[in-house]
């Protein structure tokens, strides 16, 4: 790998936002009287907000309702989300190796930024409200070599900019999913990412 940084994904990739997101879905509902279920919703995280909201919103109401949301995500999403197995010890292990940490994410910038903080996860590069294809833009300019991530969007990302894309299963799709979209390398969780790093690593030599 000769590149300077490796990409992940945040939700479900790094972080359990699922409580989090739930609370904030229900607060929204509570807010605005629109039913959204929250269940259902954080059952399949990973599209942008919107692409949610349009499932319970009229299409004159969507921009409004992202509003809403997002003025009530601080106080509801935040502390309950968590970082998952393995994720503190990943990034310090890309950092051990002389690289540096990107995340890019489809939310929103300032709330990923929140959820960074929350957990002690210090990184050098934010892209956020980028969805698949859209996040290649961001890993060809910060100078990503690998993107990690929990969806089959996340692969598509890694392909688009030409580089490794490394799996887990801590989301919405499983490793068959994953590996059909294109994943160099599917784990159950970031565990195992500091061997797989070195792999990845050795591969490109």
């Amino acid at each position: 790998m000769t590149s300077a940084a490796v990409g992940f994904d945040l939700d479900m990739t790094l972080i359990d936002s699922r409580p989090g997101i739930a609370a904030a879905m229900r607060a929204l509902t509570e807010k605005t009287g629109v039913y959204v279920d929250a269940d259902a919703a954080v059952s399949r995280l990973g599209p942008p907000l919107r692409t949610e909201i349009r499932r319970w919103f009229p299409e004159d109401q969507v921009e409004e309702a992202v509003r809403t949301y997002r003025a009530l995500y601080p106080e509801y999403a935040i502390t309950t989300s968590l970082p998952l197995p393995g994720a503190l010890a990943a990034v310090a292990e890309v950092r051990a190796r002389g690289l540096r940490v990107m995340v890019v994410t489809s939310k929103h910038g300032r709330l990923a930024r929140l959820h960074l903080e929350h957990v002690g996860l210090k990184v050098d590069e934010l892209a956020g409200d980028l969805f698949a294809a859209e996040k290649a833009t961001a890993l060809t300019a910060h100078g990503a070599g690998l993107y990690v991530g929990d969806h089959v969007a996340d692969m598509v990302a890694a392909r688009t900019a030409g580089v490794p894309g490394l799996g887990v299963t801590t989301g919405p799709c499983d490793a068959d999913e994953l590996r059909s979209a294109g994943a160099d390398l599917v784990l159950p969780d970031l565990t195992g990412f500091p061997e797989a790093l070195g792999r990845l690593m050795r591969l490109a030599l």
